[in-house]
């Protein structure tokens, strides 16, 4: 009894969500709570591809459509007697509102209830409106644009980069609107910030002419952005905002060492077995008889000479960036790498098996020639780009 009370309970329940699902869906519901374009579109999905159509969706339709579309004039009535130049864009909006809502009616035309009502749409010739509202919203931006363009060129970047964005808007109006393109072109080129890097090197150390080359081929595209235009090496007729030092101050090459040493491996291993004797001196047996016997082991002993090579280059500095205009310090981050040259060689005497892991691994190498200090050099330049180019898109913050 209790389960088939509970499944009565759930059965009422849902039926009651259902009813009030179906209620909350009713048109005429939209319509009193001044939700018409939902009624609009609710009702017109009940009524299209059907041959008889519901009278109290037609009334609903027509009811909600008269409605919104007085709604909207009134709302555009009042926008457009306010003087504010700004509410163009609404006024655009509201009148396309308008017109796709009266798209969406259009197909069902003449609309007829099958119990003969005839439903009445007054429709608002907008093609003329729109136009008017795309043009005068179009010049509102362009204006806009012009003032914050003015900025831009007395040097204020945020004010170039509003010039963009406004201008930007006309598209949706007129993307061929007067020579909207050549100024929006021209607040990208002011609001954007250029940076140039550069080496400069302070340690008492001659670098090899190769460095700076080298360290200036570092590829700058995945930095850039809309806003931010970095360069490796100047471009004629562009101005930078900012250059990026890297002031090399600690360059040190290692002198070649060369190490030899001498060193035992030595492994115990098992080596056979051997019989162990009773207290008469015979084999033992064990309890089946067979011979008990043990495992015998023995070292065994392997004679190493290792030559050691090591030599290294260390690079190191800061990455500054330096405010053209006032050459000023803004930003200042310590870098450095180190490259290293290491080789192993080994021979042995003895018996290979005792051998360490290490030890066998470096078998067969032989002693390398030392890399010249250039080369040492040269690659680190090759390490150092990756640091730079990491510090630096942090820069784009600027």
């Amino acid at each position: 009894m209790k389960a088939l009370h509970s499944k009565l309970t759930s059965g009422a329940i849902l039926l009651l969500v259902l009813l009030f699902a179906s209620s909350c869906r009713s048109p005429q519901k939209m319509i009193d709570s001044g939700d018409y374009d939902r009624a609009v579109e609710f009702a017109v999905k009940k009524l299209e591809g059907k041959s008889k159509k519901k009278e109290k969706f037609v009334r609903a339709l027509e009811e909600a459509f008269e409605k919104a579309t007085k709604r909207d004039m009134r709302d555009i009535a009042a926008l457009k007697n306010d003087g504010d130049p700004r509410n163009w864009q609404r006024i655009y909006n509201t009148y396309r509102d308008i017109e796709i809502r009266q798209t969406m009616v259009e197909p069902l035309l003449p609309l007829i209830g099958k119990a003969g009502y005839h439903a009445n749409f007054k429709f608002v010739k907008v093609n003329e409106r729109i136009k008017e509202a795309k043009v005068k919203s179009s010049e509102y931006y362009y204006a806009k644009g012009e003032s914050y363009l003015n900025d831009a060129r007395l040097g204020d970047k945020a004010a170039a980069r509003k010039a963009f964005a406004t201008f930007n808007k006309i598209d949706q109006f007129y993307p061929d609107f007067r020579d909207k393109e050549r100024l929006t072109a021209e607040a990208r080129d002011l609001g954007t910030t250029r940076f140039l890097f550069k080496m400069a090197n302070d340690a008492q150390v001659t670098l090899p002419t190769r460095f700076e080359q080298e360290l200036l081929r570092i590829s700058v595209r995945d930095m850039n952005s809309i806003w931010n235009q970095f360069d490796m090496k100047p471009v004629d007729g562009v101005v930078y905002d900012y250059d990026i030092l890297m002031r090399l101050t600690d360059i040190e090459v290692s002198p070649e060492i060369l190490k030899e040493r001498a060193y035992v491996d030595h492994k115990e291993i098992e080596d056979g077995f051997e019989y162990v004797l009773d207290s008469n001196g015979n084999v033992l047996k064990d309890t089946l008889g067979n011979d008990v016997t043990v495992l015998r082991t023995t070292y065994i002993y392997a004679n190493v000479i290792e030559i050691y090579q090591n030599k290294f280059a260390r690079v190191g500095g800061r990455l500054e960036v330096l405010d053209r205009d006032n050459k000023s310090l803004i930003d200042t981050r310590p870098i450095t790498v180190e490259t290293v040259f290491e080789n192993y060689a080994s021979t042995f005497t003895g018996d290979r098996r005792a051998l360490s892991r290490d030890s066998k691994n470096r078998l067969g190498n032989s002693p390398q020639p030392f890399p010249h200090d250039d080369d040492l050099l040269l690659q680190a330049a090759e390490r150092l780009k990756p640091i730079v180019k990491a510090e630096a898109s942090r820069f784009r913050l600027l």
